[in-house]
C-alpha cells in the first residue's frame, strides 16, 4: 500500500483496517512540512517515512496530533521533528504513560484488541510520550505557500479532538471526530456531532478528510452525517 496523491501538496498514506491503523497525512509547504498523526506504533511511523522517501519527500519537520487514542499517538516516540497536540491530548497521554509502567499493560491492551495485538504481536513496552509543543484553542502554521489551522473543536469521539485546515487547498482534516467514543461504550452524543457539523458545513472546503477511511467530498460527509445525527 503506497502514498497516494490528494492534491499537489498534501499526499497521505491510507489505513490499514486489518491492524486498524489510521491514514497518515502529509502536508508539503515550500518552507516547512507537516505530517497530521503519529501512528499506531514506531513500525507504523517506520513504514511511512519509508513511503515518504520513496515519493522523494522529506520526513516533517511538525507532526500535528487529532487526539489521544492508540492508533494515533502510540508512534509518537519515533517522530521526526517537533509533535504538536491539544493540552487535552496531553493530559490523556500522561495516564497512558503511568498505566504503561506496569510490564502487564500492553499484555492487557493485547487481549483487549486483536488490532493492538497484531500491530504490537512480539512487543513488550510500549514508549509513550507527550507532544514537544501543546495549545489550548488554535495554532496557526505558515509552511510556506499553505497554512494549516490547527484547532480544538467539540465532537462525540474524544473530548480532545483536533481538525486541521489548509484552506489554499480546501481540504479539512477531521481525525475519528464523527465517530462514537469508543471509551465510553460507544456512546455517540448527538448533540455534539450536530455542532461538528455545523463546523463541517460553515468551513469551505472540498475534502473531507477521515483516519479510517479514503477521502471524502464534503457532501458525502455531510449527506451521512444529516441521517446519523437526527436518527
Amino acid at each position: 500500500m503506497g502514498i497516494k496523491n490528494l492534491t499537489d501538496r498534501i499526499y497521505y498514506l491510507p489505513h490499514e483496517a486489518e491492524v486498524d491503523r489510521p491514514m497518515l497525512a502529509y502536508l508539503k509547504g515550500s518552507r516547512f512540512s507537516l505530517a497530521i498523526d503519529a501512528g499506531y506504533s514506531a513500525k507504523h511511523i517506520d513504514d511511512f517515512y519509508d513511503q515518504l522517501e520513496g515519493a522523494g519527500l522529506k520526513k516533517p519537520d511538525f507532526t500535528v496530533i487529532t487526539h489521544w487514542h492508540y492508533d494515533h499517538t502510540f508512534g509518537m516516540s519515533r517522530i521526526h521533528g517537533a509533535s504538536i497536540a491539544h493540552e487535552k491530548t496531553n493530559l490523556f497521554l500522561k495516564e497512558q504513560q503511568e498505566k504503561a509502567l506496569e510490564p502487564s499493560y500492553i499484555n492487557r491492551l493485547k487481549k483487549e484488541n486483536l488490532c493492538f495485538e497484531r500491530e504490537y504481536h512480539g512487543e513488550t513496552k510500549l514508549h509513550i510520550v507527550l507532544s514537544d509543543i501543546q495549545f489550548r484553542k488554535e495554532l496557526l502554521l505558515d509552511l510556506g505557500g499553505m497554512t494549516a489551522k490547527i484547532y480544538h473543536t467539540e465532537a462525540p469521539h474524544s473530548e480532545d479532538t483536533v481538525c486541521v485546515y489548509v484552506p489554499e487547498e480546501k481540504v479539512l482534516f477531521l481525525g475519528d471526530a464523527t465517530s462514537e467514543d469508543f471509551f465510553n461504550n460507544g456512546y455517540m452524543d448527538k448533540s455534539k456531532l450536530r455542532k461538528l457539523v455545523h463546523m463541517i458545513q460553515a468551513t469551505d472546503c472540498i475534502y473531507c478528510v477521515l483516519s479510517h477511511t479514503e477521502p471524502l467530498r464534503k457532501e458525502d460527509l455531510l449527506s451521512y452525517l444529516y441521517g446519523l445525527s437526527e436518527s
